[in-house]
C-alpha cells in the first residue's frame, strides 16, 4: 500500500491503492506512519515527498470500512487519535521538508494531508475538496489549524463549510498551493524541488517550520525571544559557518545539513 524510495537524498513516499484513489485504510495509515517514521529517522533523508499512485493523490478516508465500523457500532474506531493525529504532527514537525506532489484528487483527509506539507505541487488536473461537512462531521486531520493558515480564516471557512471543490489554478491563486503544473511534469517538478531542498541547509529549514508554528500562536515579543534562540542555534552549526566562509570566498556553499 505505500511505495518508498530514496534518491538525491529525498524520500519518496507513495500511497499505492490506485484503484480506490488511494484512500484511507487502516492498514495504509498504518503504513504511512511507519513510512513518514522511517524517513524522519534516516539522516540520510533530508527532505521527503508525498505522492499518490494512479489519478489521484488521495481522496481520504476509505469510507467502506468506515461504514462497516459504523454498522458494527465501533463509530470512528479512534482512527483520528490513533492515525490521522500522529501523521499530521510528524509532518508538520518533521525538521525536514516536506513536499507534497499532488497528482490529482485531494479529498477530505487526503486533502488535509496535503496541507499539513511545507510546499504543494499540484497538477493542472488537481482538485481538492473538504468533503466533510457533506457527510456530517467536522475537518480532521489538522484541517482546522493548517487550512487558515494558508488562506485566512474568513476564506477557510467558506472552503470547510460549503465543501466545495477547489481546481488547481483557484487553489493556486489562494495561495493553497506552490505551483500548477501540467499532469505530466508533477512528480518531476516536486522532486527537483525536493532535491532542492535536500541540498539545503537542513537544520535551519527544520528551526524555520518550528518558528512558524510557534509564530502563529505567540506574540510578536515572544516571537522575536523564539528567533533569537533558534538563531543562536543556527549559527553554530556547520553549514553557517561553511555557507559563511564560501560567501566571503565568492562560492557557492555546500550545506551538509549539520
Amino acid at each position: 500500500m505505500i511505495r518508498y524510495d530514496v534518491t538525491a537524498s529525498v524520500s519518496t513516499i507513495t500511497l499505492d491503492r490506485p484503484d480506490a484513489m488511494n484512500s484511507l485504510t487502516a492498514e495504509l495509515k498504518t503504513a504511512l506512519l511507519d513510512a513518514l517514521r522511517r524517513a524522519a529517522g534516516d539522516p540520510a533523508v533530508r527532505a521527503v515527498l508525498l505522492t499518490g499512485s494512479g489519478r489521484a493523490f488521495c481522496a481520504g478516508q476509505d469510507l467502506r470500512e468506515h461504514a462497516e465500523n459504523l454498522e458494527a457500532g465501533r463509530g470512528l474506531a479512534g482512527t483520528v487519535r490513533e492515525h490521522y493525529n500522529p501523521i499530521v504532527e510528524l509532518i508538520t514537525t518533521m525538521p525536514k521538508p516536506v513536499v507534497a506532489a499532488v497528482n490529482g484528487v485531494a479529498a477530505g483527509a487526503g486533502a488535509s494531508l496535503a496541507f499539513a506539507c511545507d510546499l504543494r505541487v499540484a497538477s493542472e488536473k488537481a482538485k481538492f475538496a473538504m468533503a466533510f461537512s457533506g457527510i456530517g462531521l467536522v475537518p480532521d486531520s489538522g484541517a482546522s489549524w493548517t487550512l487558515q493558515r494558508l488562506v485566512g480564516p474568513g476564506r477557510a471557512a467558506e472552503l470547510l463549510l460549503l465543501g466545495e471543490p477547489l481546481d488547481a489554478q483557484r487553489a493556486l491563486e489562494l495561495g493553497v498551493v506552490t505551483r500548477v503544473v501540467p499532469p505530466d511534469d508533477v512528480l518531476k517538478t516536486a522532486h527537483e524541488l525536493a532535491v532542492r531542498l535536500a541540498e539545503g541547509p537542513t537544520k535551519a529549514y527544520a528551526a524555520t517550520k518550528r518558528l512558524l508554528a510557534y509564530a502563529g500562536t505567540h506574540s510578536l515579543t515572544e516571537s522575536l525571544e523564539r528567533e533569537a534562540v533558534l538563531q543562536d542555534e543556527c549559527a553554530a552549526t556547520d553549514d553557517h559557518v561553511n555557507a559563511t566562509r564560501s560567501f566571503l570566498a565568492k562560492e557557492r556553499p555546500t550545506f551538509e545539513g549539520r
